[in-house]
């Protein structure tokens, strides 16, 4: 007799337990927790939750994900990735929402989704001006400063370097009591 996946807990998920080694594809609509060891493909409508004794070596399809385990993987979620502070990760991210905590570990890139470009200049609209904007523009520029230039007394010629070298300063130095 095999032994059952499903576990009829009070939040109604299926458990993958600590002694389970799945390999190949899962699909699902209902919650996930692993906390055996995964390989192969998931595909869930609803959240995958890793716990810290769960090994998954899959790509990844969820809605939410919470990494506390080991995942060597792409992970695609169409709301949230969380990887937990005793989360470790290899693999690319793509999710709207990524939470990475403090001391989590991660090797990858992540994907949050294409990101509104700006619009061209000629489509902008326009912003009605500042107050300053405004009287400065009501106030007529200044009249053009006439400016004289005096000029520059030349720069004292530098010593030669021999001259430098034969000066002599004595320096005294004090200590405190």
């Amino acid at each position: 007799m095999a032994t059952p996946l499903k576990d009829t807990s009070p939040a109604g998920r299926t458990i993958i337990g600590e002694s389970i080694l799945v390999n190949g594809r899962l699909d699902g609509d209902e919650d996930l927790t692993v906390r055996g060891r995964v390989e192969g493909n998931i595909n869930l409508t609803r959240t995958l939750t890793i716990e810290s004794s769960g090994i998954v070596k899959a790509d990844v399809a969820v809605r939410n994900c919470i990494i506390a385990g080991v995942v060597v993987g792409n992970v695609t979620a169409t709301e949230s990735v969380e990887l937990t502070q005793e989360g470790r990760m290899v693999g690319d991210i793509k999710a709207p929402r990524v939470i990475i905590v403090d001391g989590a570990s991660f090797r990858g890139r992540v994907d949050m989704g294409d990101f509104e470009a700006p619009r061209p200049t000629s489509e902008r609209p326009r912003m009605a001006p500042s107050p300053v904007a405004r009287a400065a523009a009501i106030r007529p520029p200044p009249p053009p400063s006439k400016t004289v230039e005096t000029p520059r007394a030349p720069a004292p010629p530098i010593p030669p370097a021999a001259a430098l070298a034969s000066a002599k300063k004595k320096v005294i130095v004090r200590r405190k009591k």
